[in-house]
């Protein structure tokens, strides 16, 4: 399978081990990653609070750009990936504002890439029963909570991305690896997103009530497909509090026993090391 990539700033950066951790695991899948030539900011997460249009055209023109090839675009980042469906939604609606686009960017815009998140596709195109057969190190003992936060799901007519109240995706994935997925009420409930530079105690605040409620689920960690809702998970709850959380691939990298995760664990603000050497999985 071949797919347009888009790695975003965040996952060249913050979230270095995300993008190494996907790398790593759409190789052992058999999914071909074709980065995006020459791409460029999506303008999460202040463009579109600034300038319409300038949001609209920031992602249209690496969805241009994805065009060339006409595979799925797989965005990583939960904030990169609605920065693109939301493009993509008005550019399919709206053709003034199209033609408008078009013009500003000096492309055409052929609405002829879909754009996915490795959820998406590792679920729906891999499948929950391959996943588990490649498996070599079953996560048992690992209770993960499963966090998608705000942009991976919502508005739902734009994103169209699992249940938009109750998604499941990321825990069947998890099931398939051997964890065992606690059901919590905080699935989709906002981390306080960049408001962690400039309203760091709001950020204190939401991220302590996500690693209270995790607690009371008898969670033992937490899992997510957004940097910036790990970067927020990984530094902002007290320590007393911190539960270790996880991008899921990842985990999915541990389970299929890919080389890497020592590196990736290293990187972490939480420690998850004495969590996964009590269950005896590193």
């Amino acid at each position: 399978m071949k797919v347009s990539y888009y790695p975003g700033c965040s996952l060249h950066a913050t979230g270095r081990e995300y993008d190494e951790s996907v790398k790593a695991v759409s190789k052992a899948l058999d999914i071909e990653l074709n980065e995006i030539d020459d791409w460029s900011c999506c303008g999460a997460s202040s463009a579109h609070m600034t300038n319409f249009k300038l949001s609209v055209a920031l992602s249209a023109r690496n969805i241009m750009a994805a065009e060339k090839n006409d595979w799925d675009v797989m965005v990583p980042c939960a904030a990169c990936f609605n920065r693109f469906k939301s493009a993509q939604h008005y550019l399919n609606n709206d053709e003034a504002l199209k033609a408008e686009i078009e013009g500003i960017i000096g492309k055409q815009y052929k609405g002829s890439v879909a754009v996915r998140n490795p959820i998406d596709i590792i679920y729906n195109d891999i499948g929950v029963d391959k996943l588990s057969k490649m498996v070599t190190r079953k996560l048992e003992g690992l209770k993960p909570v499963s966090y998608y936060g705000c942009l991976l799901l919502r508005p739902p007519e734009v994103c169209e991305f699992d249940d938009y109240e109750n998604p499941v995706t990321m825990d069947r994935l998890m099931e398939s690896l051997g964890a065992e997925p606690k059901r919590w009420s905080c699935k989709t409930d906002c981390c306080g997103g960049s408001l962690t530079l400039g309203k760091t105690e709001i950020v204190k605040r939401l991220v302590g009530r996500l690693m209270a409620m995790a607690r009371e689920a008898d969670a033992n960690c937490i899992v997510t497909a957004c940097p910036v809702c790990f970067a927020n998970l990984d530094t902002r709850a007290s320590e007393a509090a911190a539960l270790p959380a996880f991008y899921f691939t990842e985990l999915i990298a541990l389970a299929l026993g890919l080389k890497g995760s020592d590196a990736w664990f290293k990187m972490h603000n939480v420690n998850p090391g004495p969590l996964l050497s009590s269950l005896g999985l590193i």
